[in-house]
């Protein structure tokens, strides 16, 4: 299930919506499979009515029941766990009946760190810390897909987050700043016409016509 996009704000898109990564659940889904084996050998081994054949079966059933909640439990924080990367904010959340979640303006994020053991630079799984300037400090993320990829686009967010709360400040009808290497004086400016006229790409006509309109 994706992010629902009725809790974003207003002008608020998603860029990056990752559930954690396989990873999150290898344990439980090694022990399951191993369970579900195991107990395959332990029925095809006591075929018989015995005591010990019965507690076997017994045990390889309560066994399997455990280890199946134990990965239905896991898969179901899986699905319910979202890292979410907005234009605006950074939000965490998790929890299959009751919730928790964080929510970190990229305009309070300072700095964003990523960490990858061996085996997980091998599956593309990895750590995210991000620090920000807020009353927790570091939120540390665990099992994030492709976390130095997530790290950038973090930073290219944070950059057009920026230049988007300028461009509000400055408004729409103000002007953008004037390079002053760029302007010239109006006797520069005809020196420029009078060398296009002499190079013949402007006629009498249009030179006069120019030159009247910046003495104007």
């Amino acid at each position: 299930m994706a992010f629902p996009p009725k809790l974003l704000n207003e002008g608020e898109d998603i860029v990056l919506d990752l559930r954690p990564h396989l990873l999150f659940m290898a344990l439980s889904s090694g022990v399951f499979l191993a369970v579900i084996l195991l107990g395959i050998g332990i029925v095809a081994a006591t075929s018989g009515d015995g005591l010990l054949d019965q507690a076997s079966n017994y045990v390889a059933g309560i066994a399997f029941l455990v280890c199946g909640a134990w990965f239905l439990i896991t898969y179901a924080r899986w699905t319910t766990t979202h890292f979410v990367l907005t234009t605006d904010r950074i939000i965490n959340r998790e929890g299959v009946i009751s919730k928790r979640g964080t929510d970190i303006p990229l305009d309070r994020v300072n700095t964003v760190l990523f960490s990858q053991g061996p085996l997980e630079r091998l599956v593309g799984a990895g750590d995210l810390t991000v620090e920000s300037a807020s009353e927790t400090g570091a939120n540390h993320f665990e099992n994030v897909r492709r976390p130095n990829v997530v790290q950038k686009e973090i930073y290219t967010q944070m950059e057009a987050n920026e230049n988007r709360k300028f461009d509000r400040m400055r408004g729409p009808g103000t002007a953008a700043p004037v390079d002053p290497t760029k302007v010239h004086t109006i006797p520069e400016q005809i020196d420029q016409l009078a060398e296009l006229h002499q190079r013949g790409v402007l006629s009498d006509a249009e030179f006069a016509a120019a030159k009247a309109k910046l003495l104007g």
